[in-house]
C-alpha cells in the first residue's frame, strides 16, 4: 500500500488536472504561441494563489479579494495584445456575428487565471472531505442511504445559482465586477452575518445545542432546507458577498450549528465551484494560457491548495468556538480601507 502522503499527491494531481484539460478547449480555437505574451511574475502567482486559498472558504469573498489584488498587481489593461510580430490576438476573431471580434486582453487573462486556480481549493475540500464524497457516490449506487440523502441536498441547493449564473453571467461580468461593488457587498455580507450571529444566539439553548451536537448533516437538512441554502446563494453572484457566507448564512436559518453550516458550504462549494471554473476555462482557459503561459496556472493552483486547506481547518475550529461575528468586522474595516484607498 502507497504511503497516505504519496497517495494524497496523486489525488492532488488527479484534482488540479482539469485546469490543464478545460484551458485546452477555448470557445473559439485560439492562435497557438511558444512564448507567453505578458508577464506574470512568480510573485503575483503566488500572491494571487495566496489570495484565492485565503479567501474561497472563509466568509469574506474570494471574488472581491482578487478584483481587488489584480487591480493592485496591474493586471488590470483592456489595450488589446499582440502576438511577437506585431498579429493581434483574439480571445474571439471577427466573425459575420460579431464582426469586431473581441481582442486578448491583460484584464481578460487575469480574470480567467483567477477563476482556473480555484481547481486548487477545490481540490483541496476533496482530500479533507473524502469520506463525504465517498459516501455520497455510495449513496448514488444505492449503498449509502445517508449518503444519497447528502447528495440529493447538495444538489438542490446547488440548483438556484448555477441557473440563475448561467443566464446572468455575461451581465455580472459587465455590470458587477469593480471595486465599488464589492466595497458595498462587504458591507451588506457583514450585517447579514451579524444579524444571523444574534439571531442564532438568542434562540441557542442546551437542548437545542445538544440536539444539533448529536444530529448528522444529512438528518438535519430537508429537501426544503436545502432549497433554503440555495437560495441564499444566489446572493453570492454579486462580487465581493462571498459563497461561503450566504451558504452558512443559509445553514445557519436551516438550523445548522457553526461548524456542520460551514462544512455543507464546502460540499456545495465543491460542486459550485467547479461547475464556474470548467465553463470559465472552456471559453478562455486557452487564451489566458496563451497570455500567460502554463508554469504559474500550475503554482497558482498548488498554492491555493495548500492555504486553502489550512483555512478550511482553521474556519470550522473558529466557528465552533466564537461564530461569525468577527468576519463581519473584517469585512466592514476591509470597506472602509478600500473607500479610502481607492476613492478618497
Amino acid at each position: 500500500m502507497k504511503p497516505t502522503g504519496v497517495r494524497n499527491l496523486h489525488l492532488l494531481a488527479a484534482l488540479l488536472l482539469p485546469t490543464l484539460l478545460c484551458a485546452q478547449t477555448p470557445a473559439e480555437p485560439a492562435r497557438p504561441v511558444t512564448q507567453p505574451v505578458a508577464e506574470l511574475s512568480l510573485t503575483d502567482a503566488i500572491i494571487l494563489g495566496v489570495v484565492e486559498g485565503v479567501t474561497e472558504y472563509l466568509p469574506v469573498s474570494s471574488t472581491g479579494h482578487l478584483i481587488i489584488a489584480t487591480r493592485l498587481l496591474h493586471l488590470e489593461s483592456q489595450t488589446p495584445l499582440r502576438d511577437a510580430n506585431g498579429q493581434p490576438l483574439w480571445y474571439r476573431k471577427p466573425s459575420a456575428r460579431n464582426p469586431q471580434g473581441e481582442p486578448l486582453t491583460l484584464k481578460l487573462a487575469a480574470d480567467t487565471y483567477t477563476v482556473l486556480i480555484q481547481f486548487g481549493a477545490i481540490a483541496a475540500v476533496a482530500l479533507l472531505y473524502w469520506s463525504q464524497f465517498m459516501a455520497m457516490l455510495r449513496g448514488l449506487l444505492g449503498r449509502d442511504p445517508t449518503g444519497l440523502r447528502l447528495l440529493i441536498n447538495v444538489f438542490i441547493a446547488f440548483i438556484p445559482a448555477a441557473g440563475l449564473g448561467f443566464l446572468a453571467h455575461d451581465w455580472i461580468e459587465v455590470n458587477l465586477f469593480s471595486t465599488g461593488t464589492v466595497i458595498v457587498a462587504q458591507v451588506v455580507g457583514a450585517f447579514f452575518m451579524l444579524y444571523v450571529e444574534y439571531w442564532r444566539r438568542r434562540r441557542l439553548t442546551p437542548d437545542l445545542e445538544l440536539k444539533q451536537a448529536k444530529a448528522s448533516l444529512a438528518a438535519d437538512l430537508t429537501p426544503g432546507a436545502a432549497a433554503g441554502i440555495g437560495a441564499f446563494q444566489i446572493l453570492s453572484l454579486w462580487p465581493g458577498m462571498s459563497r461561503s457566507m450566504t451558504t452558512i448564512v443559509g445553514g445557519y436559518f436551516a438550523g445548522l450549528d457553526p461548524r456542520r453550516a460551514a462544512e455543507f458550504s464546502f460540499l456545495l462549494g465543491f460542486v459550485t465551484l467547479s461547475a464556474a471554473s470548467i465553463y470559465k476555462g472552456y471559453k478562455s482557459g486557452a487564451a489566458m494560457i496563451q497570455v500567460f503561459g502554463w508554469t504559474n496556472v500550475v503554482i497558482g493552483g498548488v498554492v491555493a491548495a495548500i492555504t486553502a486547506a489550512i483555512c478550511v481547518r482553521f474556519l470550522v475550529h473558529w466557528l465552533t468556538r466564537h461564530g461569525l461575528a468577527v468576519f463581519a468586522w473584517y469585512r466592514i474595516g476591509l470597506a472602509v480601507v478600500l473607500a479610502v484607498v481607492f476613492y478618497l
